[in-house]
């Protein structure tokens, strides 16, 4: 039997969201979805310039129970961090479970 070791991070997950700004217009942001328990880890890290700003890019792998309704352009939050969806794959053969690929960036 394959599958993720023990899911013991809670993460909440945000869908993207179209948000009044007040006069009349939209901003795209995001708003709350849910909250589920993960496996979070760092796959690699290497300095990226934002703008005028050097920072760090992170990729994380997160594991959580397959869902289904999850794409890129969604975004975890783990402890004091933000993480954008990449993608999102299968990761065993039973769809049990999903393996998200998100990036942090921190200045």
């Amino acid at each position: 039997m394959s599958g993720p070791g023990a899911l013991r991070r809670r993460v909440a997950i945000d869908r993207p969201a179209d948000i009044e700004d007040g006069v009349g217009g939209f901003v795209r942001g995001f708003a709350a979805l849910a909250e589920t328990f993960a496996e979070v880890e760092p796959v690699s890290s290497d300095q990226q310039e934002k703008g005028r700003a050097l920072g760090l890019r992170t990729l994380w792998r997160v594991t959580i129970r397959a869902r289904g309704d999850l794409g890129g352009g969604f975004r975890l939050r783990w402890r004091d961090q933000a993480f954008a969806v990449l993608s999102v794959r299968p990761l065993d053969s039973d769809g049990r479970f999903e393996e998200l690929l998100c990036e942090e960036f921190s200045a």
